[in-house]
């Protein structure tokens, strides 16, 4: 029985490449279970107020968010094998930032993915994950390589 490796897909969520690796990874029967953030933008804002009631300051509005999302997500990260984190070409992915900072605190294996033009940008991240690249292909040729052995 081979080990089910638990992934977990970071980054922005303004495409469909999450859907494109799960995609690929499920033709390939790959022993991988996927896990990500809430990718629904206004659930993800909204909901702290939605559940602990509504605040009249943006802060605190954001705060609720954060921390409720934060449950689901710190949960997720801590029990993930590997790390893929995705930067877009759309909007500033801070939160993608600090998704990655706190898997490389756990010493968790990060795939980066990204464009070209962001090597600079990124290149503490890059230094810090165990594979950078910048197509989704390749984000699935490792995953294939890492579960299987085989490339």
């Amino acid at each position: 029985m081979s080990k089910k490796w638990k992934v977990y897909l970071s980054g922005e969520i303004h495409s469909n490449w999450r859907q494109k690796i799960i995609s690929a990874v499920g033709k390939m029967k790959l022993p991988i279970e996927f896990s990500a953030p809430v990718t629904d933008h206004t659930a993800s804002d909204d909901c702290g107020v939605r559940i602990l009631g509504k605040e009249t300051e943006k802060f605190w509005h954001d705060h609720k968010g954060a921390r409720v999302n934060a449950i689901r997500t710190q949960t997720l990260l801590e029990e993930a094998d590997i790390v893929v984190v995705r930067f877009g070409d759309k909007y500033k992915q801070w939160n993608t930032a600090f998704e990655a900072g706190y898997a490389a605190a756990l010493n968790i294996p990060l795939i980066v993915q990204h464009p070209k033009e962001y090597i600079h940008a990124l290149k503490e991240l890059d230094a810090t994950a165990y594979a950078a690249c910048e197509t989704v292909a390749q984000v699935v040729k490792i995953l294939k390589y890492v579960t299987k052995g085989k490339l």
